[in-house]
């Protein structure tokens, strides 16, 4: 082979040499990524034994799935049972009182008897209101038209707390929300679509609610009266500010509206705060029940240590009637066409009345219960 010439250029060798020595690389790549998948493919016998491996455990998920089935059957027919049972005893149980009642007592031993039993009933329909917190039971109204025959019955103890703890969650994080977009509409934003956002956000947070109380009730929670006919009211009063239109009677009840949003979910706030360290004691202690929930009010069990919260309650509760007077106000205002102005001042004035009368029912109570038992102080 000739030695290259003093003229030629040494460019030429570097485009030639170098295709060359790539394609001869590229074939020696290919043989060796060959030979190592075709060492590192696994035989056929490897293959027939890894079947049969996943062939025995394939049969033992036939036979758990198929035990499990049988076992859900079972547990079907006793759940069944004991429902029809609990019922049929409630029933001879209200009959036995009321029978009760038109006994002719004359004994004094027998007005023992008569009143040993009443405790005996309701002792016995403590007993099974928490029998049937673990059984599937059919929905009421609300849940029936929102979910259908759903069974919403949690069947455990931990199914049931982990639930009524994610709500009480639920209720922290939308508060402090809450409580920063009224603060964002009342002094920094001034418009229609903010406060459409802001109310709009309130009737999803009290549809909410409403649906995880009627869920918390069926599975054990002893919240009742008026702390759930609470918050139907307020998804009604919300969706009504939704669809209030902007002009002269909204500007007027805006602000005043945003504040005292905003003072209700500071208080909201404190009650949740010191209403849920308060609960996690009085369980502890065994004097209240695993699913009793925080309140947007004041309940008997807050009496000792949560009366400082009773000056917040009322001047909230004071601040609604102002709301309900305003509206009806603007009601008679020569230039009001809407039929929210109305409307709104309604709800305001059930929540200032629902609200102050069971918190003084409340508290009469207790007050009346220390005087006859001292001890309770």
């Amino acid at each position: 082979m000739s030695a290259p010439s003093p003229g030629r250029s040494l460019a030429t060798d570097d485009r030639a040499f170098p295709a060359r020595d790539q394609e001869v690389a590229l074939e020696v790549i290919a043989q060796v990524s060959y030979g190592s998948a075709a060492m590192s493919s696994p035989s056929l016998p490897d293959c027939v034994r890894e079947w049969e491996d996943l062939q025995k455990h394939y049969q033992e998920i036939q036979d758990s799935h198929r035990l499990y089935r049988q076992k859900l059957e079972e547990l079907t027919k006793l759940q069944s049972q004991c429902s029809n049972s609990i019922t049929r005893q409630k029933k001879k149980l209200r009959d036995l009182s009321f029978g009760l009642k038109k006994c002719k007592v004359l004994e004094k031993h027998e007005s023992c008897q008569v009143k040993d039993i009443h405790d005996n009933i309701k002792e016995r329909e403590r007993t099974f209101f928490e029998m049937e917190s673990f059984l599937p039971k059919k929905n009421g109204l609300y849940l029936s038209l929102v979910l259908g025959n759903v069974n919403v019955t949690l069947l455990s103890k931990q199914a049931k707390f982990a639930y009524k703890d994610e709500y009480e969650k639920f209720k922290l994080y939308l508060i402090m929300i809450l409580f920063v977009l009224s603060f964002t509409c009342r002094f920094i934003l001034n418009s229609r679509v903010t406060d459409a956002v802001f109310n709009f956000l309130l009737v999803w947070y009290y549809c909410t609610l409403t649906i995880r109380e009627s869920i918390l009730i069926n599975n054990g929670s002893r919240i009742k009266g008026w702390w759930v006919l609470n918050h139907y009211i307020s998804t009604f009063l919300s969706g009504v500010m939704l669809t209030w239109p902007d002009g002269l009677m909204y500007q007027m009840f805006r602000n005043q509206f945003l504040s005292f949003s905003l003072y209700q979910n500071f208080v909201q706030f404190l009650q949740y705060y010191y209403q849920s360290g308060c609960l996690y004691r009085l369980r502890a202690l065994g004097e209240r029940h695993n699913m009793d929930l925080t309140v947007e009010g004041f309940q008997s069990w807050m009496w000792r240590g949560l009366t400082f919260l009773l000056p917040f309650l009322f001047f909230g509760q004071f601040w609604q009637l102002y709301n309900a007077i305003t509206l009806f106000q603007l009601a008679r205002h020569p230039e009001c066409k809407e039929w929210q102005v109305i409307m709104c001042g309604l709800p305001f004035l059930i929540h200032f009345l629902g609200n102050f009368f069971t918190t003084l029912r409340v508290v009469h109570q207790k007050l009346k219960t220390q005087s006859e038992d001292p001890k309770q102080k």
